[in-house]
């Protein structure tokens, strides 16, 4: 199948933009709870839909006492938290474009960012990065105000604005249109400087609006709960922006945490007790191997590994089912499921709060063989598949007929199509404006209202969608032999002490890997074998170790031919980050950056 459509169910307004929603969710239920956020001792505070409104407005009327206009951008640098919703639908009311940085940018980011848009006044989280924009505040002409969130500037906006009518931001509000710029978001950029993503409140409202048409069963735990999720992705990126807008339309309480670690994370999971998550596969590999090092620490690790084998077993003969090509599980293994539902399963849905069943995941591919072991476990994973210019998502795994392993059906109101050359295009209302400043870039990726992805997948008979691979990331070795590296790449990490994988091999005579190491699994194995803790140096040395990469390293093989297969690898002392230059701030590889680091460890590969 070369392409594949799905109609709308629902479609942007021709009037009004997103900070719309705040006002009508007030005045249709003011008393519904729209968010939640901690107070001073670190408990959760519901916020209703006319408290919420409310604190919009003020804000709102500050930011107008204090010089910002309509059409200004304003930069916001901080990690995911309450006030940057806040600012984002007061900005959205008196017709500002907020331009989100990510807290991790350096300088030169964050002046190529600011300069590119023009920006006029920015919010920080902290002094931190109010000296990072102080250190290139030379070269931007245009910004004129900076605000710091610990040192309450919401208070000092609020008192600044009083005098300021509520008519006046909403002759504000009135005059924004759908297609009006909403935000301006910077593409990660693997090489490059990055692009800026002009995206329009149009964008979000199709975007947003059919995926809470098509998705509403699935932010429940159960029929007729309250809808809730925890925000824990970052709001610079996409597709947490993309969740804050649909909670606010759809109507789904929404929560806020900063911090990705699972000893932050999993605490308010339990707190917070969301009904459905969104999240990246990395958050779901991270719950599954606590949950196996639990389990092995405990010496359960055999019960803990058939529970994962009927897990998987059990939702594969559902999804069987589910296409109409079997009869569902048998009775021995529904008793098997039954009572490993018990001792395991519920224990693992435990550690997110355990209400969840549904989630959704995108930003990377996920396994299919974790998907079918989170269904499995109670939990079903929406995989996705979407771009900063696509508004996040393009297409997503349906609730009806969940087909593990790829990123499912286009959403209502997108059609997706393959190139000759086997490249996704997309069509539909959430495809972005183009780059700002950059018409030739635009061009590059705009034809007639069609996105060229730059990503390689196929379509099945059904239309389901499977990426497998970037154009600009197929290796072609010396003897001519083409291979997408991203398979191998993810089924190698797929080990519990694998961290990171990059897959090399173009223009040289076979392919070969460089293997970064899980710290915290590689203490647990240590321990579990009763060995000594060593410096990373010495360990990545250490046969057993060394056994159990190859491991992975042959599994990934078993995905293709032997002139594709990965012939050498090595193991890293230390793995790959942002702050080294060798990851994106959404995690992926710079692939150039990483080879040049690691020359001589390359060049170790390839000596005969």
């Amino acid at each position: 199948m070369r392409e594949y459509s799905v109609p709308p169910l629902a479609t942007a307004p021709r009037v009004g933009g997103l900070a719309d929603a705040v006002f009508e969710n007030a005045e249709s239920g003011p008393d519904q709870v729209a968010l939640c956020r901690k107070d001073d001792a670190g408990r959760w505070e519901d916020v209703s839909a006319a408290q919420f409104r409310d604190e919009v407005m003020a804000l709102a009327k500050g930011l107008l006492a204090q010089g910002v206009r309509f059409g200004d951008r304003v930069g916001i640098m901080s990690r995911t938290r309450y006030e940057w919703t806040l600012f984002d639908f007061a900005l959205w009311a008196v017709g500002a474009q907020p331009v989100p940085l990510y807290p991790t940018s350096s300088a030169e980011q964050v002046f190529w960012m600011l300069h590119d848009s023009a920006v006029s006044s920015c919010l920080v989280e902290h002094e931190d990065h109010a000296m990072t924009i102080g250190s290139v505040i030379g070269r931007l002409p245009h910004l004129r105000l900076l605000w710091q969130l610990d040192e309450d500037p919401v208070a000092e906006l609020v008192e600044a604005g009083r005098h300021i009518e509520d008519d006046v931001v909403h002759r504000h509000r009135m005059a924004v249109t759908p297609d009006a710029p909403a935000t301006v978001i910077y593409t990660s950029g693997t090489t490059g400087r990055p692009k800026g993503c002009v995206i329009s409140h149009a964008n979000f409202m199709a975007e947003a609006d059919n995926v809470v048409a098509r998705y509403e069963q699935v932010f429940h735990s159960k029929p007729g709960d309250e809808a809730s999720t925890l925000l824990f992705l970052p709001l610079a990126h996409v597709f947490g922006r993309m969740v804050q807008v649909a909670a606010i339309r759809g109507r789904v309480k929404l929560g806020h945490q900063p911090n990705l670690s699972a000893t932050a994370l999993l605490p308010d999971l339990q707190s917070f007790k969301p009904s459905f998550i969104l999240a990246v596969p990395y958050i779901f590999e991270k719950v599954f191997a606590a949950a196996r090092r639990k389990a092995e620490a405990d010496g359960k690790v055999g019960p803990f590994d058939k529970a994962v084998d009927v897990a998987r077993r059990y939702a594969e003969a559902m999804e069987h089912k589910a296409f109409g090509t079997g009869s569902g599980p048998g009775a021995g293994l529904r008793m098997q499921h039954q009572l490993f539902d018990k001792l395991v399963y519920s224990k693992v849905r435990a550690a997110m709060g355990g209400r969840v069943r549904h989630a959704m995941s995108g930003g990377s591919a996920m396994e299919r063989r974790l998907g079918l072991f989170w269904e499995g476990a109670g939990v079903t994973i929406y995989e996705g598949y979407g771009l900063t210019e696509s508004t996040a998502a393009a297409t997503a795994n349906p609730p009806e007929q969940t087909r593990f392993g790829t990123v499912g059906l286009p959403i209502p109101g997108t059609t997706v199509h393959i190139a000759d050359d086997n490249e996704v295009w997309v069509h539909g209302g959430q495809v972005f404006q183009g780059y700002l400043n950059d018409p030739k870039a635009t061009d590059a990726v705009l034809h007639d209202g069609w996105l060229a992805t730059g990503d390689l997948g196929q379509l099945d008979e059904d239309g389901y969608l499977t990426i497998i691979g970037r154009k600009k990331e197929i290796l072609v070795t010396s003897g001519g032999k083409t291979i997408s590296p991203v398979p191998l790449e993810e089924r190698v990490r797929a080990h519990p002490l694998v961290a990171q994988c990059i897959v090399l091999g173009n223009d040289r005579p076979y392919v070969a890997a460089l293997v970064t190491l899980d710290a915290e699994a590689v203490t647990h194995w240590l321990q579990m074998r009763g060995k000594p803790s060593l410096p990373a140096t010495d360990l990545v040395r250490d046969p057993d170790l060394e056994t159990e990469i190859r491991r992975a390293v042959v599994a990934a093989n078993t995905l293709v031919s032997q002139a594709e297969s990965i012939r050498t690898f090595r193991i890293l002392a230390s793995q790959f980050s942002e702050e080294h230059g060798l990851l994106t701030p959404s995690l992926k590889l710079k692939r150039k950056a990483i080879e040049t680091a690691y020359e001589a460890e390359v060049a170790a590969l390839y000596e005969r």
